[in-house]
């Protein structure tokens, strides 16, 4: 097997990064686009010493896990990696990544995760879509083959896998609820018929950088959330004038202005053209109100399954002191407060610490506090004296884990029990190989929050010993 060369194998698994695995010569080639059982033909485009990498060229014989997928962008967008993957197989792949990093990473070998629990609709999940805007669109390979001449190149629409500069022109998307795609294809084509053009970051010039949709499920509300280099009233009001006449439904129209280097959708400043300025969503018992830059979770009912599964596995009482690290805008911390006696968030971002309290606040919960600060410097012995110690942590890090510092302060403590929230199961298995000597992990539950990608969210309940 060399570089360059053509071969036909068997996918005979899922990576963990979504590509199929087959073997040839006992070699592992790394195949995008595959499914277990297929039998494919494959361009090698990397070999090493102990893996290869290859480009699917045709598929000789489909596995029965393989779909044909509903988007035609399918295979060239960044946005889904798995839709030619049969949902249940999807599931059962996501688990079996969970189980290989326990066994493998954390070497908790006795430990079986728990089935994964899927969505009941696998599309139009997201309650957010971030599309990007491009001076020059992404050519697949058989617009390039076809040899026609492209003369309208302005993009509105997501990356292509591996590479942040290339923006693929998006015809529909099956993320978001349908009226997503509908103001995408109606801004683009606004921005081309107006001339508004696509900021360029090499040459700093243009007006129109992102369009992000955010969709109260619950609620209905619906924000749309222009990112630009500048901020004109002369280009954006009419533009707004003519989303409003276009799309009723809309609730709130925002501008993020980012006139620097960094590629953010977070502008420098915003500025509210309709309506309140942010959406509201409701999760369990409780009301959000989310700003255009707000973190929440994407996927609002397998966010609340997800809630309720920590809860669950925290087995709390009515006397217990709860500590919630990570705590964001303090869903979680709302979400358990009705069965505990009092819930501490802790958070690094100013700005979600902000947001708890004022969340707390408008939904009349008295019993959260919330701390802002580096989790290794303010989960300290000031905080501990001023709150006591807690009867069960829960700890939603992200996805880097948690620092060695921060485990070691969780082992010194003896907290009774700690839930861990995981959106990065490999993590997840390294900080409970290191609580392993004086917490037993008694179960994992994994929740998909993301059909059609590799990203799963897991749930660990650990007891000290």
């Amino acid at each position: 097997m060399k570089k360059g060369e053509i071969v036909t194998l068997r996918i005979d698994s899922a990576a963990y990064e979504g590509k199929g695995i087959g073997k040839l010569d006992g070699l592992a080639v790394f195949v995008g686009g595959t499914a277990p059982g297929d039998l494919v033909d494959v361009r090698i485009t990397k070999k090493k010493s102990s893996f290869a990498e290859g480009t699917l060229l045709h598929v000789r014989e489909p596995g029965p896990d393989r779909v044909t997928p509903p988007c035609q962008h399918a295979f060239v967008c960044g946005g889904c990696t798995w839709q030619h993957v049969s949902y249940p197989a999807q599931t059962d792949f996501k688990c079996g990544h969970v189980r290989d990093h326990l066994h493998r990473i954390g070497g908790l070998r006795q430990l079986e995760p728990h089935p994964t629990i899927g969505c009941v609709d696998s599309f139009h999940y997201r309650n957010k879509m971030e599309y990007t805007f491009a001076e020059r669109r992404w050519l697949t390979d058989e617009e390039v083959a076809s040899g026609e001449v492209f003369t309208q190149t302005t993009a509105l629409g997501l990356h292509i896998p591996g590479r942040y500069d290339k923006i693929l022109n998006l015809n529909e998307c099956h993320l978001q609820i349908p009226i997503s795609y509908e103001i995408l294809d109606f801004v683009r084509a606004y921005a081309i018929r107006v001339q508004i053009p696509a900021y360029n970051s090499h040459t700093r010039n243009g007006f129109l950088r992102n369009l992000m949709i955010r969709n109260g499920q619950n609620t209905g509300d619906l924000m749309v959330n222009l990112v630009t280099y500048d901020y004109d009233e002369s280009i954006l009001l009419p533009l707004k004038d003519a989303l409003l006449a276009a799309f009723p439904s809309i609730t709130t129209v925002v501008v993020n202005v980012n006139d620097t280097q960094s590629p953010t959708s977070i502008g420098r400043y915003e500025e509210v053209l309709f309506g309140p300025g942010t959406i509201t969503e409701t999760l369990g018992k409780h009301t959000y109100r989310i700003g255009p830059n707000a973190f929440f979770q994407t996927n609002t009912p397998q966010a609340e399954i997800l809630y309720d599964t920590a809860k669950a596995y925290a087995e709390i009482g009515p006397n217990d002191l709860v500590y919630d690290l990570y705590c964001g805008v303090g869903s979680i911390s709302m979400h358990v407060s009705d069965v505990a006696k009092h819930v501490v968030g802790v958070e690094l971002n100013e700005t979600a610490i902000a947001n708890a309290r004022k969340n707390a606040s408008d939904n009349g919960v008295t019993n959260v506090s919330f701390e802002q600060g580096d989790m290794k410097d303010v989960f300290s012995d000031d905080l501990l004296a001023k709150y006591g110690l807690p009867d069960v942590l829960i700890t939603d890090p992200p996805r880097a884990g948690m620092h060695a510092d921060v485990v070691q302060r969780l082992i010194d403590l003896k907290i009774p029990k700690i839930i861990y929230v995981s959106c990065n199961s490999s993590t997840l298995a390294r900080d409970l190989a290191l609580m392993s000597g004086a917490y037993e992990t008694t179960q994992v539950q994994p929740v998909d929050m993301f059909p059609h990608t590799y990203h799963i969210e897991c749930v660990a309940q650990c007891k000290r010993l």
